[in-house]
C-alpha cells in the first residue's frame, strides 16, 4: 500500500508589525535635511556633510537653509504622508509655502547670503517641487491605503503521514 500525506494549511495570520515597519520606512522629512545641506553648498561624502568649494558662490547661509527647511518640514512629515489630501488643498498649500519662501528670501536676502536673482527662482523651484510632490504622495489616501493593506502572512504547514498497516510483517 502507498503512504498518504496530508497537508494542513492554516489561514494567514496578519502581523501588525508589518504596518509599523512600513510606516517606519516612510520618512519624507529626510529629504528636507538633504535639501538644507545642499542649499548650504554641502555634499554627503564618506558619511558626513562637507562644504564643497565649487558651490560656495551659489550656497546660502546656514540661517537661510534652516528657515527654508523649516518651511518645508510641516508638509514633509509622516503625519501628512498618511493623511488624505485632495488636489485643491495640495496646490493651495504648495503655493502658500512657495510664496512664503519668496517673502523670506526677499526680506532676509543679506542674512541668507542671496547674491543674485537667479538664486530666488532656483530656491523657489526646490521648495515648491519638494512640497508639491511630498503632498501628492498622500493624495486620495495613497500611502495610507498601502499601509492599511499591508499584512505579512504567516503560514504553517503540518505534514502527517498516515501509515497503512499491512498483513505482511515485513511491509509497512
Amino acid at each position: 500500500m502507498e503512504e498518504q500525506q496530508l497537508d494542513y494549511a492554516y489561514p494567514p495570520v496578519p502581523i501588525q508589525s508589518s504596518k509599523a515597519d512600513l510606516l517606519e520606512k516612510i520618512k519624507p522629512d529626510a529629504i528636507v535635511e538633504v535639501i538644507r545641506h545642499r542649499l548650504m553648498g554641502e555634499d554627503f561624502v564618506n558619511g558626513k556633510w562637507i562644504k564643497i568649494e565649487a558651490f560656495k558662490d551659489k550656497a546660502i547661509t546656514a540661517l537661510g537653509a534652516w528657515d527654508l527647511s523649516n518651511l518645508m518640514l510641516p508638509a514633509s512629515s509622516q503625519n501628512v504622508s498618511i493623511s488624505k489630501i485632495d488636489d485643491e488643498t495640495i496646490r493651495r498649500r504648495s503655493l502658500a509655502i512657495a510664496k512664503q519662501t519668496q517673502e523670506q528670501l526677499l526680506k532676509n536676502w543679506k542674512e541668507y547670503g542671496i547674491k543674485g536673482t537667479d538664486q530666488l527662482g532656483f530656491i523657489h523651484q526646490i521648495v515648491f517641487t519638494n512640497t508639491f510632490i511630498t503632498l501628492k504622495q498622500p493624495e486620495n489616501a495613497g500611502i495610507r491605503g498601502l499601509i492599511m493593506g499591508a499584512t505579512q502572512e504567516n503560514r504553517s504547514i503540518i505534514s502527517t503521514e498516515e501509515k497503512k498497516k499491512s498483513w505482511l510483517p515485513f511491509r509497512r
